[in-house]
């Protein structure tokens, strides 16, 4: 069972928001489980994605909103219209006054 401790952020005597910090441990296979007052206050449910960054050394995970996975043949799709023709590559390069591939 991990340690768990809150803290209220007060500015200018004024309420700004709560921290929670609680100790959790790390699997054999690397997993942890998030507690379950955090899962239920920011709304994370099985199947719910979660960014895992780190910076400076310390973890931040952070929920995702809803994400959509898109097929192989949509992204295809996209690219082939993103595409540019010759005509606008070469606008392009002269516009930047760059030198043509």
């Amino acid at each position: 069972m991990g340690y768990s401790c809150y803290a209220a952020v007060y500015i200018s005597g004024r309420y700004v928001e709560e921290h929670m910090r609680e100790t959790v441990i790390v699997s054999s296979r690397g997993q942890i489980t998030l507690p379950a007052k955090v899962r239920k206050r920011l709304g994370l449910k099985p199947g719910s994605v979660v960014l895992v960054e780190e910076r400076a050394g310390e973890l931040v995970l952070r929920p995702v909103g809803e994400i959509e996975l898109y097929t192989e043949q949509q992204i295809a799709e996209w690219d082939q219209a993103d595409r540019l023709s010759d005509v606008e590559r070469l606008a392009i390069y002269q516009h930047l006054g760059a030198a043509k591939p």
